[in-house]
């Protein structure tokens, strides 16, 4: 079961990516921009998500998605750090938010970074 200290280590791999304290919790940041934090007591994990994705996430695994009340109108979804099976899954939930906020540069320069692999 991955934990704080393996959200860490994995989102500062990402390029470009800083850590950032802001609402006394951790964040992480790429070129700048939000794309993952560590609320909860750092026990869950919010990363950005398309709401339409969000949405589906929660009801396929309500055990491991949940959207925060406050964050309901923007398109974030949290983690239980608990539920995630792997770092291979937690990998993938941080690449995929980094994808959503890294600039063009990025995204050209690392295509295939938080792409989903096979179908």
């Amino acid at each position: 079961m991955p934990d704080a200290e393996d959200v860490r280590r994995i989102a500062l791999s990402l390029p470009d990516t800083t850590e950032k304290t802001a609402w006394s919790m951790p964040t992480f940041r790429v070129a700048g921009k939000m794309f993952a934090t560590l609320p909860e007591d750092e026990t869950s994990l919010a990363v950005r998500c398309p709401k339409e994705e969000r949405d589906e996430l929660v009801l396929a695994e309500p055990a491991k998605f949940w959207i925060a009340a406050h964050e309901a109108q923007f398109a974030w979804v949290r983690a239980r750090l608990a539920a995630v099976e792997d770092e291979d899954e937690l990998r993938a939930i941080l690449a995929d938010s980094w994808r959503q906020a890294a600039p063009t540069r990025l995204l050209e320069a690392y295509p295939g970074l938080g792409v989903p692999q096979g179908g």
